[in-house]
């Protein structure tokens, strides 16, 4: 018997992030692949603590069936953070709980793209958002960018010369994979175009509160005039992962949609796991909580950049994140960084080739470096690993 799938089916493939991440099973392994977290920061007696007190004060309801939208103290948390953190002004009945936020990502694929829509994307972006809107068979598209975000001439020439646009997709803070982050000049006259096209905007936000210097600049969504800006926001980088618990944020008839497809997708939320992060925020205090976080992975960020520079060949460059996850590295334009993957995964060091990250491919001489999960000590001895690699092969 030939078992026949659907066409969608075809545009699907393995995240490359996920299958070098099982490399970090390898014994003896230093990776700079995956977006993960410091474990060791995981509040583990604390949420223990919130997860008894759920579940001595309310078992049962914890345990049972509940509403679509979210456990309503968590959305009101969020409402409140949201207008302190991002300079949104929203309330409860416009967030969503979402299993993580890249359900978030697959439910905007579902609801706003036809076959042969056409997707706006960062050069280059996030290669989970190209996994989760492959399904439904879009045709991807570049906006040149620069340091400071989506360059506005070239996405209005984009706009104007292109038919069927239904999305745009952006991290405008400490953007995955290259830790840029856009300016505020950037952001105004980004939604000054979108308010004249009127086209969705999916603003991708889960390291936003992982700053370690400077000053924190407006969301789009805090911009939005017309409820054309989806915010997609997240507790796996500021919590634990595990929990899977994310969250939408968008006007009230578009947030209606996606409460219907989350209705015919999963039903609704872990119960338990949203109480139980609602009761560590009543409980602790998760702004303490995220500025230990800050101070870890900004001092690993600086060991790891200058170690760097130490280190790698002169000709090799890289981004100088004010926060996030990742810097981006690119190597002289003859160099594959794949070819280089090889050499250092000898070595036991792992990170993840940089053309993964464009929707069309190429620019193979880059990679992406993650400096949040691995120790101090890891950090330099992984950089002087790639180092030699990298000196050798450009003798």
């Amino acid at each position: 018997m030939r078992v026949q799938f659907a066409k969608r089916v075809d545009n699907m493939k393995g995240s490359e992030i996920r299958e070098a991440i099982k490399l970090t099973l390898k014994p003896g392994m230093i990776s700079f692949a995956g977006g993960l977290p410091a474990p060791e920061m995981f509040p583990v007696q604390e949420m223990k603590d919130a997860a008894n007190h759920v579940l001595d004060e309310a078992g049962a309801v914890a345990m049972q069936y509940a509403t679509t939208e979210g456990f309503d103290p968590l959305r009101e948390k969020i409402a409140v953070r949201m207008k302190a953190k991002y300079a949104i002004d929203t309330v409860p009945h416009q967030i969503l709980i979402t299993n993580g936020s890249q359900q978030g990502l697959d439910f905007s694929a579902k609801l706003f793209l036809d076959e042969g829509d056409v997707v706006l994307f960062e050069s280059p972006s996030y290669m989970g958002a190209f996994n989760a809107f492959k399904a439904y068979q879009p045709k991807f598209m570049e906006v040149p960018t620069d340091e400071d975000g989506m360059i506005p001439s070239e996405l209005e020439k984009i706009l104007e010369t292109t038919e069927r646009v239904k999305m745009i997709y952006a991290i405008p803070d400490f953007q995955n994979p290259t830790g840029r982050t856009w300016s505020l000049e950037r952001r105004k006259a980004f939604m000054e175009i979108i308010n004249k096209y009127d086209i969705p905007v999916i603003e991708d936000n889960p390291y936003g509160e992982l700053r370690y210097e400077g000053e924190s600049i407006p969301s789009l969504k805090s911009m939005d005039e017309k409820g054309l800006v989806i915010f997609l926001g997240s507790f796996s980088k500021i919590l634990a992962p595990g929990y899977r618990i994310g969250w939408i944020c968008a006007a009230p008839d578009i947030l209606q949609r996606y409460i219907f497809v989350k209705q015919g997708a999963d039903l609704q939320p872990s119960t338990v796991s949203q109480m139980e992060i609602s009761r560590f925020m009543e409980l602790y205090d998760l702004d303490a909580h995220v500025e230990k976080i800050r101070k870890l992975y900004g001092a690993r960020r600086r060991l790891m950049l200058d170690t760097m520079k130490q280190e790698f060949p002169a000709e090799v460059t890289f981004t100088y994140p004010k926060g996030g996850l990742f810097t981006w590295v690119e190597l002289p334009e003859h160099m594959d960084a794949r070819e280089v993957l090889k050499e250092c995964v000898e070595r036991n060091v792992a990170y993840i080739p940089g053309g993964a990250f464009y929707p069309q491919g190429g620019h193979e001489n880059t990679c992406r470096l993650n400096f949040s999960n691995m120790s101090e000590d890891k950090i330099v001895e992984g950089i002087k690993r790639m180092g030699e690699v990298l000196r050798e092969i450009m003798k």
